[in-house]
């Protein structure tokens, strides 16, 4: 039976946004599972997505760069979906060498066939790097450095994925 993910990232709050937009709300409600790839910026707005996605049994979360040990989660996480296995990393460091390190780290902790789920750059993202495919939601809040509140849903069906982009 397919699975729909939602995938949120940088929330930010209350830091450099005041809330999670509705619409995103609404979404990751109405998905099977959420997964966020860190940068929640509280304890408070952790609680608040693992609340939307249904508690915990439908949430996967990494702690981000600026989580710190406010957020205890780990900083990789893996998930297996409808035969897709996903790694979960905030993809904490410089720009440059960003989708090299992120492939690196799904090839090390999930395999060469495994999908990564990151976030950092605020930059939505769905593409093949060394061989991996990676996936960013860009920021939910549209947190600087970005305007666009976005989020990836993703299908998964039997090891077939459909990604859709979200943004406003």
């Amino acid at each position: 039976m397919p699975t729909e993910l939602a995938l949120v990232s940088d929330t930010h709050v209350p830091g450099r946004a005041s809330s999670i937009p509705e619409w995103i709300r609404e979404k990751v409600e109405a998905a099977d599972h959420t997964v966020h790839a860190g940068d929640f910026d509280a304890p408070e707005t952790l609680e608040l997505v693992e609340s939307l996605a249904g508690g915990s049994e439908q949430f996967t979360g990494v702690r981000g760069n600026v989580d710190g040990v406010r957020v205890d989660l780990p900083e990789v996480a893996t998930l297996t979906v409808e035969g897709v296995t996903f790694v979960v990393t905030h993809g904490t460091g410089p720009r440059a060498g960003y989708a090299e390190r992120v492939a690196g780290i799904v090839r090390e902790e999930g395999g060469p066939d495994a999908v990564g789920i990151s976030g950092h750059t605020h930059d939505p993202m769905d593409d093949v790097v060394d061989g991996v495919r990676l996936l960013n939601p860009g920021s939910a809040t549209g947190a600087n450095p970005d305007d666009d509140e976005t989020m990836l849903t993703v299908r998964v069906d039997d090891g077939e994925m459909e990604v859709r982009l979200h943004r406003e």
